[in-house]
Formats: structure tokens, sequence, C-alpha cells
């Protein structure tokens, strides 16, 4: 599947151009394999055409409400048209991309039937012959960093009293003191 946006390298519209611009950065960003067909350039007639009839919308911009014919961007995935910019900027507000660009969602990892109930049971046991740590061991050296990265941490050397180092003028009141 490939996912294929249509655009206009002549366009004399700056929405358009802006438009076509955030597509490609959108797309760019979140990592989605595209193809940019530019229906201006010779040789495009056909590409210009099939984007002309398959598009749904028409991409109205402030300017040009109401356009005769479908506006770039437009976005295909392969030949299955999946919608204009407003259609894609919608679907990318709303956390949706994949699905408008129709493409596939990402496979469930499976797990064993015995893992699964470990799972539910809230257990993680190791497996044979490994070194098996208590959770009372486990929770005993968890203690023991929280208190070594306590110790001292905004502690003034003389009085022992915590300071709050974010405020210059209460960390010079408690030296004072």
């Amino acid at each position: 599947m490939v996912i294929k946006v249509y655009i206009s390298g002549m366009s004399g519209s700056k929405e358009v151009k802006k438009r076509q611009q955030r597509v490609s950065m959108i797309m760019d960003s979140k990592h989605i394999p595209y193809t940019i067909i530019d229906i201006t350039e010779p040789g495009q007639e056909a590409e210009k055409d099939f984007m002309q009839k398959n598009s749904e919308h028409n991409g109205s911009t402030i300017s040009d409400p109401t356009p005769r014919h479908p506006l770039p961007p437009q976005l295909f995935n392969d030949s299955e048209y999946c919608g204009d910019y407003d259609d894609f900027d919608l679907a990318n507000e709303i956390d949706n991309l994949e699905v408008f660009l129709k493409l596939e969602a990402p496979k469930p990892v499976e797990v064993s039937p015995a893992d699964e109930q470990q799972q539910k049971n809230g257990q993680n046991e190791p497996e044979e012959g490994g070194d098996q740590v208590t959770a009372a061991t486990e929770e005993a050296d968890d203690e023991n960093k929280e208190n070594k990265t306590e110790e001292g941490a905004n502690e003034d050397d003389v009085s022992g009293k915590l300071v709050d180092t974010d405020d210059p003028m209460l960390a010079e009141q408690e030296q004072e003191e």
C-alpha cells in the first residue's frame, strides 16, 4: 500500500501551498511513507485526471469555498480515496491518522495461555532455574535507593534543615539563621 499525496507545485494560492507543506511535514514527523505526485509536471496529466475524477471532496479554501475541481492536497491509499486537507487535518487532530490513511493496524502480540493467566493473577514469576528474587528483597532495594537520593538533597550542612533552593530569598534567610 502506497500513500499518494497529490500536490500542485505551481499553485498560485498561498493557502494551498501551506496545506501541502503541512501534510508533508506531518507525514514526515510520523514516519509514514508516502509518494508526492505533482499534477502540474509534464506527463502527469493522467494522474491529474485520476485525482479529479476520484476525489470526493473539493478541498475548499477561504479564497475559494466552492472550487470547480478538487484542489490539492488530496490523499489516496493506492487508488482508494482517503480525503482532502480538511479530512487529513481533522484525523491528525484526533490522533486517528492511520485509520484515515487506511493503513494496516499493528498486529497484536500473541500471548500464550500460561502467560495470559499470570498477567491476570498479577504474577510475574521467573522461569525455572533463574535467579529468584523475593518481592520483599526488591521492595527493600527500592527503599534503599529512595533513601540514598533523599539523603542530603537540599539539606543545609550547618542546621540539617531542608532549604527551598528554588527561592533565593528563603535560602539566604535559612543560611543566616
